[in-house]
């Protein structure tokens, strides 16, 4: 096999022009694999840490049928405090989740007693959402998260109405038996508005939330927890829908639903669209290698048809020839696969250090520091290598079948 390889990489070298054009095609498409894998991979991981670190938390648990109206916040579907203490109870236990905190969803009117605006509340404890959602803090642009009798609005309310930190506003809300409420708070800071879900989120302390709501017994309309890594999210997910599908009532119904950040925000297509750019960048690397390994194989044949016969005449097996031309194939894409594996890592490092930012749900832009893991380069090599065997393939057999007498022949 020693003698194969040695052999096949003299026969390369004799067409160091060829190969060397071949092996930089090759490495070419696994430096834009890679490039690209990074590039989108760590804007995906960013994006998805501002969605669920600076909102929605990691998942989320509401009464029956609560996020099918969703977009109407509907209160007559708040969670009873015993409800409420048992949900948290059964997954307090489940491995991975660090964080839980409760919220009270709000539709209402917002008035600085000249205008009025439809607003969105979410009543919260900071303490316990700054742990669930860590980066809500850095979404403030000025002030502070709201104490009792205080609320922080978005961006876009406080241009709108033309309200100042400090200034008394009413916020008016209908409870669950039909009547209106209105109480007066005083504006504690201003939150940046962004897009998705509770992105445009006004915040109060969800006591005062309650008192909104008259509520005579604390009840809640959203439960959201946190994991140690998004990798075990799923793990832990699997768990929550075992736990909360076991919560019945008398009548043996499910009273309470989880789901996942991916269930409830729209910005997981994008999410979704990038893996499969990702997919289709490699599709492009195999035709890439594919054509080329074939055609230089395919050549490399028909240059050598009075050499093949030569072999043949010799008593070199077909089988040896086809493992001569396969090997060649082979060394062809393990060249471009080192090559580009080099060049990208090179490159991507060279990106990292020097920085790349993009705005994305921030006042600031936020910079990118890609990394290739480990998995993705011996992904793509193997890949590299498959395909350049399978393209050695077809021309590896067509020189093996060649007849000794005619290719001798042949001029």
């Amino acid at each position: 096999m020693l003698n194969i390889i040695k052999i096949a990489f003299r026969n390369l070298y004799r067409q160091k022009r060829r190969t060397f054009l071949t092996v930089s095609i090759i490495a070419f498409g696994v430096v834009a694999v890679l490039l690209f894998t990074s590039l989108a991979g760590t804007f995906k991981s960013l994006m998805v840490g501002q969605i669920t670190d600076s909102m929605l938390g990691h998942g989320q648990i509401h009464r029956k049928g609560f996020v099918a109206s969703i977009e109407n916040l509907p209160v007559d579907k708040l969670m009873p405090e015993n409800l409420t203490n048992k949900v948290i109870k059964s997954i307090d236990s489940i491995p991975h989740i660090t964080a839980v905190t409760k919220r009270i969803l709000i539709s209402g009117m917002l008035s600085n007693y000249l205008e009025t605006t439809n607003l969105k509340i979410s009543g919260i404890n900071p303490d316990d959402e700054l742990k669930v959602a860590p980066l809500l803090g850095q979404r403030v642009i000025k002030g502070a998260m709201p104490n009792k009798g205080e609320i922080i609005l978005p961006q876009m309310v406080m241009n709108g109405l033309k309200l100042s930190i400090g200034q008394d506003v009413v916020f008016i809300a209908t409870n669950k038996d039909g009547s209106v409420n209105g109480q007066t708070f005083k504006i504690s800071g201003i939150i940046e508005t962004v897009t998705g879900p509770s992105g445009k989120y006004g915040y109060m302390h969800i006591d005062d939330a309650a008192a909104v709501l008259r509520m005579e017994e604390p009840e809640i309309n959203e439960i959201a927890f946190r994991v140690d890594k998004l990798n075990n999210l799923d793990k832990a997910m699997d768990l929550v829908y075992a736990k909360v599908a076991s919560i019945k009532n008398k009548d043996g119904i499910e009273m309470v639903e989880a789901h996942s950040w991916r269930e409830l925000s729209p910005f997981y297509n994008i999410a979704r669209m990038i893996d499969m750019m990702t997919k289709f960048i490699q599709v492009i690397l195999i035709g890439i290698v594919l054509v080329s390994v074939m055609n230089v194989m395919v050549m490399a044949v028909y240059e050598r048809i009075r050499e093949i016969g030569t072999l043949s005449a010799m008593g070199t097996l077909p089988s040896t020839i086809r493992l001569m031309f396969m090997t060649e194939g082979l060394l062809i894409g393990l060249f471009g696969a080192i090559a580009g594996s080099i060049i990208g890592s090179v490159t991507v490092f060279i990106i990292k250090i020097s920085g790349v930012s993009v705005s994305f749900a921030m006042k600031d832009k936020i910079m990118l520091h890609p990394d290739i893991p480990i998995e993705q380069i011996v992904l793509t090599s193997g890949i590299i290598l498959v395909i350049s065997a399978l393209a050695a393939i077809e021309p590896a057999i067509k020189a093996s079948k060649l007849d000794p007498v005619e290719s001798l022949r042949h001029n």
